[in-house]
């Protein structure tokens, strides 16, 4: 039996990161502020989570302004989307094998 823990995601096995990459698999897009409210972040704290997403390129960027007030939204890629759910199904593999146990 394979184990589950070698297609657990690195990036998303910190728990900021995979709340992060949950709003944007569940939305079209969100924006920085929006995000940072919903899970309770900093400034800092989130703009160095986003980093590290944007790095492996599991989210994308677009920069806009609205109302001369700059705006940025983020949005999952494919590739973000695949191993997000490629994640999500390494974790429901372990509870399968706990529960069998």
């Amino acid at each position: 039996m394979k184990n589950p823990f070698e297609n657990l995601d690195r990036v998303l096995e910190h728990r900021v990161r995979l709340q992060i990459m949950s709003v944007l698999v569940a939305n079209d897009s969100y924006d920085f502020n929006s995000i940072k409210e919903i899970i309770g972040l900093t400034d800092g704290s989130m703009a160095s989570h986003i980093k590290a997403l944007e790095k492996e390129k599991y989210i994308s960027v677009s920069k806009s302004f609205i109302d001369k007030k700059p705006n940025t939204k983020y949005k999952a890629t494919e590739r973000g989307r695949s191993v997000f759910k490629k994640h999500l199904d390494a974790l429901e593999e372990l509870i399968k094998q706990q529960r069998k146990q």
